[in-house]
């Protein structure tokens, strides 16, 4: 929302007053453009309140979505999940050519690593072209989906993902590249992303990467906000 997509509404409004009392109102309405024009903080003042408004609305829809969706987002059985005995579940959202998921995920590995407690979910959300889909579709893929810590950590790691390195990224993990690629253009692979698609859709959640802490979304790779989350879980005070 900005200044410029808010004057329509003023216009508007004063052209309304003027279709009703034509006289009266029409110097009414160039009053309020003369004021409007010397002093645009007020017009400033409600785009940031709407602003506000719309916010405190997308993240009240958030939180009932979480609350609708939650066995879709934590209990998905077809999702990798690191830790699965933790009692604290953590979702993110990525992909694999995404530069801030890559960021993120030295920490989202030394994450899992060092807190057993921490039930990890990864939920596999390609938005940067095919190679992405490609990475996600191989990644859930029963053949690959064992090695699944390793892959997320080697593809990751590659600064140019492409489709000869996620092969080779499958072999140095003791993963046949074909059986991987067969198993991945099944129709099943294809609904389990199309569903974490819809689900991401569900939540407002728009880019990557995104994560989950209870009812708390953190969107983007801020680790601080993420732990701060995951304090909090431990804590009760959710």
């Amino acid at each position: 929302m900005t200044v410029a997509s808010l004057l329509p509404v003023f216009a508007a409004a004063l052209a309304l007053t003027a279709c009703q009392q034509p006289a009266a109102d029409e110097a009414f309405g160039q009053k309020v453009r003369a004021y409007l024009l010397e002093h645009p903080e007020v017009i400033r003042e409600a785009v940031e309140k709407l602003g506000e408004k719309e916010r405190l609305a997308a993240l009240k829809a958030s939180t009932e979505g979480l609350k609708t969706y939650r066995a879709q987002l934590e209990r998905d059985p077809r999702d990798f999940v690191a830790n699965p005995g933790g009692k604290i579940t953590v979702v993110e959202f990525f992909d694999y050519r995404c530069s801030y998921c890559k960021v993120a995920a030295p920490d989202v590995a030394a994450l899992i690593r060092d807190n057993p407690d921490i039930r990890f979910v990864f939920k596999e959300l390609p938005i940067f072209g095919s190679v992405s889909d490609t990475a996600a579709r191989v990644a859930v893929s029963a053949p690959a989906k064992a090695k699944g810590l390793a892959l997320y950590t080697a593809m990751m790691a590659d600064k140019a993902l492409t489709d000869a390195a996620i092969d080779r990224h499958l072999k140095a993990a003791g993963v046949d590249p074909a059986a991987a690629r067969a198993a991945a253009a099944s129709p099943e692979v294809a609904k389990h992303i199309e569903d974490t698609r819809v689900l991401a859709k569900a939540l407002q959640i728009e880019g990557t990467p995104a994560f989950v802490v209870g009812d708390v979304i953190i969107p983007g790779a801020d680790m601080p906000a993420l732990k701060a989350a995951i304090a909090t879980a431990r804590s009760g005070k959710t």
